[in-house]
C-alpha cells in the first residue's frame, strides 16, 4: 500500500491572509480630505437690492501667497486674529473705530447687543490651503465664542450644548455669523519683502 504524502490545509491560510489584510487595512492610516463644514447662504434674486455696509462694520482679513496674515491693513499674525475679531464684532468699549452695536429685542434673550460687522476675508491665488484653513477656523472660532459666551449667560449652556431649536436661532440672530469672501486674487496684500 502506498503511502499518502502529507498536505497542508490551505484552508486556514486564507482565513489568516484575509485576517491579516483586515488588520492591515484597518490600522494604516489613508489620507481625507479636509474642508470647512458650513452651509452656504441662500443666493438672493438678481433684482434684490444689496446690503449697505459701512466701512466701519468691515473687519478686513487678508493672506497673500508668502501666507502673511494682514489684519485691518496691518501684519499680524495668526495666534491673535480670534481675539481681534471677537474684540471688533463685540466692540465692548463702544470705539467709533469697531462695528457698529445695535440693541435689539430677541426673544428669548430680550434686548441684548446685535454686531452690524462682517469679517471680510480676501486670500492670493498663491495663498496655501493649509493657512487658508486655519484662518477660516480662526474666524470662525471667534463667532462660536461669542455665542457660546452669550448661551452660556442666558441659558446656561455653549451654544453647542442647546437642544431646542427656538434657543439656538435666538443665539444665531443676537450673533449672526456674517463672513465675506471674495474670489481669490493676484498681489491681495504685499510687503516690503519680494
Amino acid at each position: 500500500m502506498a503511502k499518502k504524502s502529507p498536505t497542508i490545509n490551505g484552508g486556514s491560510m486564507s482565513d489568516i491572509s484575509f485576517l491579516l489584510l483586515t488588520f492591515f487595512l484597518l490600522t494604516s492610516s489613508m489620507d481625507t480630505d479636509t474642508g470647512i463644514a458650513r452651509k452656504l447662504p441662500q443666493m438672493l434674486p438678481p433684482d434684490a437690492p444689496k446690503p449697505e455696509i459701512h466701512d466701519r462694520n468691515v473687519f478686513k482679513v487678508a493672506i497673500n501667497f508668502r501666507d502673511e496674515l494682514q489684519v485691518q491693513g496691518q501684519l499680524s499674525d495668526l495666534s491673535v486674529l480670534r481675539d481681534m475679531a471677537k474684540d471688533f464684532l463685540a466692540n465692548p468699549s463702544s470705539d467709533p473705530k469697531k462695528s457698529e452695536i445695535k440693541i435689539e429685542e430677541i426673544p428669548l434673550l430680550g434686548a441684548v447687543p446685535v454686531s452690524k460687522g462682517v469679517v471680510s476675508l480676501k486670500s492670493d491665488r498663491g495663498t496655501s490651503y493649509e493657512m487658508y484653513i486655519k484662518v477660516q477656523n480662526e474666524i470662525t472660532a471667534a463667532f462660536r465664542e461669542l455665542r457660546d459666551e452669550l448661551s452660556e449667560e442666558k441659558f446656561g449652556v455653549k451654544f453647542a450644548d442647546l437642544t431646542r431649536d427656538d434657543q439656538i436661532e435666538a443665539i444665531q440672530d443676537a450673533i449672526p455669523l456674517t463672513i465675506s469672501e471674495a474670489e481669490p486674487t493676484n498681489a491681495v496684500i504685499t510687503t516690503g519683502g519680494n
